[in-house]
């Protein structure tokens, strides 16, 4: 019994480390050890092997990073902590007044959720809340690869009111089917554009740069400068969908079949969802075999949006929408949850917010499908 229980665990040792093997082989053959140099942290994803992408607008860089988590199990306790920005800020020894968060993430496979941190003068720090406890995730020592976008915005380039444009390289990122998918600002005549950038990265690889366009009802007019705030890939009738939102909140659909190089793709806006108001997250949620959108704003609740609809809405928005509250195209709902201000995926029936609450407190909260869709 001894032998056979030995011969058993060294054939479970040899899996592993054959899977192991096989995955720095795969998605991480090319990594590097040391130092990224990571200059910003405007967007998080996580993609497949505990891989997180860092969205780096200072460089025009997208970074890989290993985060070398096991897979843990599937959480029992719902994820919350109160006044997370003042632990954040005592942590990181200063005032709320001297950092801001700029994006959230989680991974699938742990269930960590990961922060991007800037401090006033812009300094990255990346933490991550695991068991209850903020922790610093050390970005000069990690196993990274990354690769750099040459067509984003130029490092001088600014808006009419002579504000700089650089911070909008990358305005959000995913990893949909082998591939990182970047919005953000390029350095083309028609500057909001949308790149796919073939994973693992590879050294003089082939992106494929496509500019957008679409119709903004709000501002009545067809926009080519503004990028997507906040987006997703997915399925939408079995073929594949970027569902892209921007500032004044069009939704739009761009079929992804269109995103190829030198291409200049005109988006379908299904929806004008109100004026004056920035989208900041959106996930993809399930509940009873249907799925939904919900999508976090800064002047508006969280909404929650049917793929039913978007998938039965064959029209698209062509006439201005006046008002600063008025709305047009598909329906979507209104939910009870105001000052979402980050919002993501946990797992099938959960999700994770960052909430500013009516007392002032910034506090992270667990959401379930059962309760809100």
């Amino acid at each position: 019994m001894r032998i056979f229980c030995h011969a058993a665990m060294l054939t479970l040792a040899l899996c592993l480390f054959t899977l192991s093997l096989h995955a720095e082989e795969g998605l991480k053959k090319n990594f590097l050890n040391g130092d990224p140099e990571i200059k910003s942290i405007h967007a998080l994803s996580f993609g497949p092997e505990n891989i997180l992408f860092v969205g780096d607008s200072k460089s025009a860089t997208i970074f890989a990073i290993d985060t070398r988590e096991e897979a843990g199990a599937q959480p029992k306790e719902d994820i919350s902590m109160d006044q997370i920005d003042k632990k954040i800020a005592e942590m990181l020894g200063t005032g709320v007044e001297n950092i801001t968060i700029q994006d959230m993430a989680i991974n699938p496979l742990s269930k960590t959720v990961y922060l991007a941190i800037h401090y006033v003068d812009g300094t990255p720090v990346l933490l991550k809340l695991q068991n209850n406890k903020l922790m610093n995730f050390d970005l000069k020592q990690v196993s990274y690869s990354k690769s750099m976008l040459p067509e984003a915005v130029d490092k001088d380039a600014k808006d009419q009111r002579g504000r700089s444009l650089r911070g909008w390289a990358i305005s959000d990122l995913d990893y949909f089917n082998g591939s990182v998918l970047v919005s953000g600002l390029s350095n083309k005549e028609f500057s909001s554009a949308l790149t796919m950038v073939p994973f693992p990265f590879q050294e003089n690889e082939d992106q494929e740069v496509a500019t957008l366009e679409i119709w903004h009802a709000s501002h009545g007019k067809f926009e080519t400068h503004s990028p997507i705030k906040t987006f997703t890939a997915t399925m939408l009738s079995g073929e594949p969908y970027i569902v892209a939102s921007y500032t004044c909140t069009p939704l739009v659909l761009f079929p992804m079949d269109m995103l190829k190089k030198g291409m200049h793709v005109k988006g379908r806006t299904v929806a004008e969802l109100g004026n004056r108001n920035t989208p900041l997250d959106i996930i993809s949620m399930e509940k009873e075999g249907k799925s939904y959108l919900l999508m976090a704003n800064t002047s508006r609740a969280l909404m929650k949006i049917s793929y039913e609809h978007l998938e039965d809405f064959k029209g698209s928005l062509t006439d201005p929408v006046p008002g600063n509250s008025e709305t047009a195209g598909i329906d979507f709902i209104n939910l009870p949850l105001v000052n979402v201000l980050q919002l993501d995926k946990l797992d099938d029936q959960r999700f994770v917010m960052l909430q500013r609450k009516s007392d002032g407190n910034l506090d992270l909260i667990t959401g379930t499908a059962d309760r809100w869709l």
